[in-house]
């Protein structure tokens, strides 16, 4: 297993590329955690993005994880904006 957490504009990405169970690569898991506030929780989890794709290299999933996550925190900020 491989794991990456950024902050980013108030949430916690946590990224990770977990060596597939039927061999062959890596998969892409994801949690996005507001930092702060009333709204300190988990605001999105998934441990198969792109259903459960493998990935030749887990830097290769953590990079798909990781623009999966950004792109849920800008979605966030705009519909609070």
């Amino acid at each position: 297993m491989h794991f990456q957490e950024i902050t980013e504009n108030g949430f916690r990405i946590y990224v990770g590329a977990l060596e597939s169970p039927v061999g062959d690569g890596y998969t892409a898991a994801l949690v996005v955690r507001a930092e702060s506030g009333p709204a300190a929780r988990d605001a999105f989890s998934d441990d198969r993005l792109a259903c459960g794709h493998r990935w030749a290299s887990a830097e290769d999933a953590m990079s798909y994880a990781l623009r999966k996550g950004r792109e849920f925190v800008r979605a966030q900020r705009a519909v609070a904006a």
